[in-house]
């Protein structure tokens, strides 16, 4: 059993559920992150949500996500979550921190989130787990802006957030 953080709407922890139960019955207020990466030539790393994942499955989305653990510091859980789906090691810096609730429709599970925003280089080519991605691919912010415009229902709904605030994510990269 994963247990997640539950949190207030300042980030401050009030507990503790496990990992989907946190995201039945509207979803509880719990602490996530979210992992940009960029490559030298200024990519961006996409990943394609495995079709089998327990909610929004088979759509586009920032390289890597995941839940700290209890007891689990924030940059630590980013790291376990590189290794974990991407086979990869990065340094990370958080970029900004926001709030969503979005409502898969197929699975019906909610998610509700105090999502902290991070960021990071890499150079070369993950090594995805096949349970967490069906694909994996570099993207220039321009294309990705275009496509993202054209194509919303393709991309996770927090993703659409994230790339709102892409200033703020290269102004991160770049201190």
């Amino acid at each position: 059993m994963e247990e997640i953080i539950l949190v207030d709407e300042s980030d401050r922890e009030v507990g503790f559920a496990e990992k989907l139960e946190a995201h039945r019955d509207g979803g509880r207020l719990h602490r996530a992150f979210s992992i940009v990466l960029f490559n030298g030539r200024g990519e961006m790393l996409l990943q394609l949500r495995a079709a089998t994942k327990y909610h929004f499955g088979g759509l586009w989305t920032n390289a890597c996500c995941g839940h700290p653990r209890r007891g689990e510091k924030l940059l630590p859980a980013a790291r376990r979550r590189l290794r974990e789906e991407l086979g990869i090691e990065a340094q990370l810096r958080e970029a900004f921190t926001f709030t969503y609730t979005a409502t898969d429709p197929g699975s019906g599970l909610t998610e509700n989130e105090y999502d902290h925003v991070l960021v990071g280089h890499f150079q070369g080519e993950p090594r995805p787990d096949p349970d967490e991605m069906d694909d994996t691919r570099w993207i220039d912010c321009a294309e990705l802006a275009r496509d993202l415009a054209a194509r919303p229902e393709a991309y996770t709904p927090w993703f659409a957030r994230v790339i709102d605030r892409l200033p703020e994510l290269r102004r991160a990269i770049a201190a």
